[in-house]
């Protein structure tokens, strides 16, 4: 038996269909009901009830996902202990970022590792939120950088800091002159939006900030990174509402404009693996705590 039949199984198991299973495990029906049998066959019990009209685990399969499910769980766990200890071996450390930490973390914390692991070499992995806590979770990165926190009791996730988010307008808008805008202008405006899959977080936080203040929001274009939201505003294609860290990256053709209203904060989270040993992120922690007085270690 291999962890491929585990996988294969619990996959059935959860989908109740051959056809989407096979879809998800990126294999063909047939394939995958032979596997089926050959477990079945070396467990010598059925798994599960099948005819043309559905899937049901039998009682022996439903005793043997329990066990399945723990056994690809200790083996994912195998797999994340052996990555960390690699990468300590190796004197690597895998930083996953969002953009905001580039200018607002890693000139921090770079000069601390260069200065107390001189052979460390760091890689960075420029991931979204998401990609981040699914490498984290994997062990191909060691830390992350992330708009938020996951709630698994896997990481430990500590905020950094709030900042809030910032209206850019194109230097030739109407509203560029005025000391400020109040957020009832924002009705049917063009805007520039970060895109969902993108920048899931930002998205989310814009899209609350619009319905709660029982605004339409009128998007004429999604953008998949931060600076594509500071050039489209440039070129005149609309208003963007960017998190203020991009202020320093703005040209002559862009305005930021104070607001009436407060407009919503948006936060940095820092992340790891709980049984994570690497030295370095005790040090990443110890440097955060001191430039953002926040208690990373309660």
């Amino acid at each position: 038996m291999e962890l491929r039949h585990l996988r294969y199984f619990v996959t059935v198991a959860e989908e109740l269909n051959f056809t989407r299973a096979a879809e998800k495990l990126n294999t063909v029906q047939p394939s995958l009901s032979q596997q089926i049998k050959d477990l079945e066959r070396e467990v010598d019990a059925q798994l599960l009830e099948r005819n043309n009209r559905k899937v049901e685990l039998t009682e022996a399969g439903q005793a043997f996902l329990k066990e399945a499910l723990l056994s690809l769980e200790h083996a994912e766990r195998a797999v994340q202990a052996a990555r960390q200890i690699a990468h300590v071996h190796k004197g690597q450390l895998n930083i996953g970022f969002v953009p905001v930490a580039e200018m607002k973390i890693f000139p921090y914390i770079m000069p601390n590792i260069r200065a107390h692991f001189p052979e460390l070499k760091a890689l960075f992995h420029s991931l979204t939120d998401a990609e981040q806590f699914s490498a984290l979770r994997q062990g191909s990165i060691d830390i992350a950088f992330t708009r938020y926190r996951d709630q698994s009791d896997e990481f430990e996730s500590v905020q950094i800091f709030d900042e809030p988010l910032t209206l850019i307008v194109p230097k030739n808008s109407p509203v560029a002159e005025m000391p400020y805008v109040s957020i009832k202008k924002f009705e049917n405006q063009d805007f520039v939006i970060s895109d969902e899959q993108a920048s899931p977080q930002l998205h989310k936080i814009i899209d609350d900030f619009f319905r709660q203040s029982k605004l339409n929001m009128n998007v004429v274009q999604y953008s998949t990174n931060i600076l594509l939201n500071v050039n489209l505003v440039g070129m005149g294609v609309g208003w963007s509402l960017v998190p203020a860290y991009v202020i320093p990256l703005l040209g002559d053709n862009i305005v930021v404009k104070k607001t009436l209203e407060p407009l919503p904060m948006i936060a940095l989270y820092v992340s790891y693996r709980k049984n994570n040993q690497h030295p370095a992120i005790e040090l990443i922690l110890k440097v955060l705590k001191e430039k953002f007085c926040v208690d990373l270690f309660k």
